[in-house]
C-alpha cells in the first residue's frame, strides 16, 4: 500500500498552501519527503526550486521545520536552544543571540530564557520549537499541526507571526486540523485523503463546491411549507428549496437581498416567519462532503490549553 499517489501540490512564493485531510491521508508523509526527511520511491518535488532527493543538502539550509512534537533539547536553556540553531545555520557572529532573544520576546518566553527546556510545559516546549523553525528566517517553512496544544492566545498569536512571516515573502505549507486555522491563514488549500489529492481551490472556492450560501427560514406554522416553498423557489439557485432538521433551506442565486426579499414574498403569502439566516458553508461542511467524515481531533487538540504555560 502507498502512502502517497498521485499528489501535485504547488504553492507560488509568499503565499500559504493549506493541506488538509483525516488522520492517516498522507499528510506527515508528504513534509517528510518535502523536508528531506524521507526518500520518495518515485516521482520528483522541488522546493524553493530545489530538488529535495538531488540536491538534499542546500535545500536543508533554506527551509524551516515545526513538527506535530516540539523537538527541543531538554538538557539546555530555551536561549541555548535557539542559539544553538542559529550556529547550525551559519548565521553571521553575534546574530545567533540577538535572534534568539527577539524571538524568545516574540514568543512570550523571554522570561523563561534561562531555564533548562525540561522544566517548560508542553506549551512552551511548543512555541520554542516553532521559534526555533524561524531563526534563520527560511524562505519555505513547514508548519505540521503547529498549534496543537497551545491555548487560544497563543494559537492566535502564532497566526499573526505566520501572516508576517508571509507578508515579508515566506512561503509556507501548514498541514492542521484546525479548519479555521487553514480558512484564516491559507491562500490554498489541498485536501489530501488515503494519499491522493481529491480537491484544490481557495477556502471560498471549496466552500462553493459543497454549495454556495444558502437562506434558512424557520416558519411559525410548518404545515405553510409547501406554500413556502412555492413562494420563495423564484430565489433558488439550480436546487429547489428543502426541508431540513425542520427548516427551509434555499440555496439561493444571488445574496444581495435576499433575506428582505424572501420576507416580503412570504408576507405577501401570509406566511409566518419564526426565524431566517443567511449561512454560508464552512470548512467543517467541505471536509465532510469530501472525505466522507468530519474533521477529527488530535489528542493535543481534545487537551488544548493544558500545560500551555
Amino acid at each position: 500500500m502507498r502512502a502517497l499517489e498521485q499528489v501535485d501540490l504547488h504553492a507560488p512564493a509568499g503565499t500559504v498552501l493549506g493541506l488538509l485531510g483525516p488522520n492517516g491521508a498522507g499528510k506527515p508523509t508528504a513534509v517528510r519527503i518535502l523536508t528531506t526527511l524521507l526518500r520518495p520511491d518515485g516521482g520528483s518535488a522541488r522546493v524553493a526550486g530545489l530538488d529535495v532527493v538531488h540536491q538534499a543538502g542546500e535545500l536543508r539550509s533554506r527551509i524551516g521545520l515545526a513538527g506535530q512534537y516540539a523537538a527541543v533539547d531538554e538538557n539546555l536553556t530555551g536561549a541555548e536552544n535557539l542559539e544553538m540553531v542559529g550556529r547550525l545555520y551559519h548565521l553571521p557572529k553575534g546574530e545567533p543571540r540577538r535572534r534568539a532573544a527577539e524571538l524568545l520576546e516574540r514568543f512570550e518566553l523571554t522570561d523563561a530564557a534561562s531555564r533548562l527546556v525540561r522544566t517548560y510545559s508542553g506549551g512552551m516546549r511548543r512555541r520554542l520549537d516553532l521559534a526555533a523553525a524561524l531563526v534563520a528566517r527560511p524562505p519555505v517553512l513547514f508548519l505540521d499541526e503547529p498549534t496543537t496544544g497551545l491555548d487560544p492566545r497563543s494559537r492566535i498569536g502564532l497566526w499573526e507571526t505566520i501572516e508576517g512571516r508571509v507578508a515579508a515573502g515566506t512561503t509556507v505549507l501548514l498541514t492542521t486540523q484546525y479548519l479555521d486555522e487553514a480558512d484564516r491563514l491559507a491562500d490554498r488549500i489541498a485536501v489530501i485523503d488515503r494519499g491522493e489529492v481529491i480537491a484544490t481551490g481557495s477556502a471560498d472556492e471549496l466552500k462553493d463546491q459543497v454549495g454556495g450560501e444558502r437562506l434558512d427560514v424557520t416558519l411559525e406554522d410548518r404545515s405553510q411549507l409547501d406554500a413556502a416553498t412555492a413562494a420563495l423557489e423564484p430565489l433558488a439557485s439550480d436546487r429547489p428549496p428543502a426541508a431540513i432538521d425542520g427548516a427551509l433551506c434555499v440555496p439561493l442565486n444571488h445574496r444581495q437581498g435576499a433575506i428582505a426579499e424572501a420576507v416580503r414574498r412570504l408576507d405577501d403569502a401570509g406566511i409566518g416567519i419564526e426565524d431566517v439566516a443567511m449561512h454560508r458553508p464552512t470548512l467543517d461542511d467541505v471536509f465532510l462532503a469530501l472525505t466522507g467524515r468530519a474533521a477529527e481531533r488530535s489528542e493535543g487538540e481534545e487537551a488544548e490549553g493544558e500545560g500551555a504555560g
